[in-house]
């Protein structure tokens, strides 16, 4: 029902984490297939994700998101960042959306992994956002129906890519869910 789409770049030690929180999803065939879309990796990015069962296929930076989703099989695309973890209980907020027949993208809400007062703030920033602007400002953690993305922006950068993608698909038409993704500790200082 879902394909998984990871952009990585350098992403071994980080991969492992992302795909401990898909394992029971998969189990239950919620996900069906994890793409990591790579753009040139120096590290053992690409066995991990061979070793974990992923289809790893090559993307220069910027094209990440679009030739994972051009590459994915399963009617709904969900967009992680490597390091990120989806919150336990996730899959039955993403199977009520999916049967609720919405024909728009979901977001689900932005948990930091570190301690201290500066990522809660950031976390409540970026819920106070998305409830305002009714837009994630990232693709981490975005769900959303294959048919409905036509191409993310090609670009030269990953951020240019994402916010692209989210530019295209508008503020009325992506929902904040109540289960997080929860960026690790290694993104915690800023983008992967």
């Amino acid at each position: 029902m879902i394909s998984v789409v990871i952009p990585t770049c350098n992403a071994a030690a980080t991969l492992p984490a992302t795909f401990r929180s898909l394992f029971e999803a998969a189990i239950e065939g919620l996900v069906g297939e994890v793409i990591v879309s790579d753009c040139g990796s120096a590290d053992a990015t690409a066995k991990v994700a061979d070793d974990a069962g992923a289809t790893v296929i090559q993307a220069g930076p910027g094209q990440q998101l679009l030739a994972g989703s051009k590459a994915a099989r399963k009617p709904w695309l969900l967009f992680l960042k490597p390091g990120s973890a989806m919150e336990p209980g996730w899959e039955e907020e993403a199977r009520a959306f999916i049967a609720g027949g919405e024909h728009g993208a979901a977001a689900f809400r932005l948990r930091l992994a570190a301690k201290g007062l500066g990522p809660r703030l950031r976390e409540t920033l970026a819920a106070i956002g998305a409830r305002t602007f009714r837009l994630s400002t990232s693709c981490d953690g975005l769900l959303i129906p294959a048919k409905l993305l036509d191409a993310p922006c090609a670009a030269s950068t990953p951020q240019a890519e994402e916010s692209g993608l989210m530019r295209g698909l508008g503020r009325n038409r992506v929902c904040l869910l109540k289960a997080a993704v929860i960026a690790g500790p290694a993104r915690v200082g800023g983008r992967p």
